[in-house]
């Protein structure tokens, strides 16, 4: 090596300091936001974004084979296949709260003790002195190197590390599977139990029904006149996109109409004159 390359190599450029420490933040909150959240969507979310940017530091590096596959393999389908598996199984705070196996939080604790010493334990025997550099791990090419390294060196890591997301599908689609212990009702059989618990026996109007609109966020109104909440879709209801459709809001709204109309025919009649 010349003394330029030795000192390409063990410097760091202005460029490269802001990406770390710009993108090294958000990857640090994203995986403190991945463990933190309470809804298991977001989590997820969370952790997506932290391999992206995990992919462009391999980018940055020069391990252009490394991160597409952090990308197109990590985020683009694994990530999914873990949010499909949550939206299947339908994860909520609630169920994140109950512990279904006895004293899995001290083992989880423990297991991410151990983790954590382990971590400690190579970042601590990492060699900060010598560099082998990417042109040498990179002699006959990045693909060529990473295979080398993943069938010798870390052949036991890579074998492992297939068993646990094979161990992780399989646990998915025992999750999902719901297997029926009882007849499914018909359609007869639910009429006649709605019309014994004297719940809703007509069916319900469809949104904007008498409230002079159709949208979908604008709830029907009962004979009486009064708006139906069971018209609109719960989501709209905890969002707040309901619109008022109150005798109020229905009065001001016809003399609105009354106004333009008026004005319209004001308008009309200038016209008539005019000509």
């Amino acid at each position: 090596m010349t003394a330029s390359t030795l000192a390409a190599a063990y410097t760091t450029s202005t460029g490269e300091a802001v990406q770390f420490w710009l993108l090294g933040t958000v990857a640090v909150v994203g995986a403190l936001c991945t463990v933190l959240m309470r809804r298991a969507v977001h989590s997820a979310l969370c952790l997506a974004g932290t391999m992206v940017i995990l992919a462009v530091f391999y980018l940055a590096n020069g391990a252009y084979f490394l991160g597409v596959v952090q990308i197109i393999v990590y985020t683009g389908a694994i990530m999914m296949l873990f949010l499909f598996v949550v939206m299947l199984v339908g994860v909520t705070a609630a169920d994140s709260l109950t512990e279904t196996l006895k004293g899995q939080r001290w083992l989880a604790a423990l297991c991410g003790l151990g983790f954590g010493a382990l971590l400690v334990a190579g970042l601590g025997r990492a060699s900060l002195d010598t560099f082998t550099g990417l042109g040498t791990a990179n002699a006959g090419g990045n693909v060529e190197g990473l295979a080398a390294l993943i069938f010798t060196k870390y052949v036991f890591a890579f074998e492992i590390t297939g068993a646990l997301l094979i161990t992780a599908t399989v646990g998915a689609m025992v999750l999902t599977h719901r297997e029926r212990i009882e007849r499914a009702r018909t359609q007869r059989e639910l009429a006649q139990q709605r019309v014994r618990e004297g719940k809703q026996l007509p069916p319900l109007p469809a949104p904007g029904v008498y409230a002079r609109h159709n949208a979908v966020d604008v709830p029907g109104l009962l004979p009486d006149g009064t708006p139906s909440e069971l018209t609109v879709s719960r989501t709209l209801r905890k969002r707040g996109q309901v619109r008022d459709v109150s005798p109020q809001a229905l009065a001001d709204l016809r003399a609105l109409e009354r106004r333009a109309e008026e004005r319209l025919g004001r308008d009309r009649d200038g016209e008539e004159a005019a000509k």
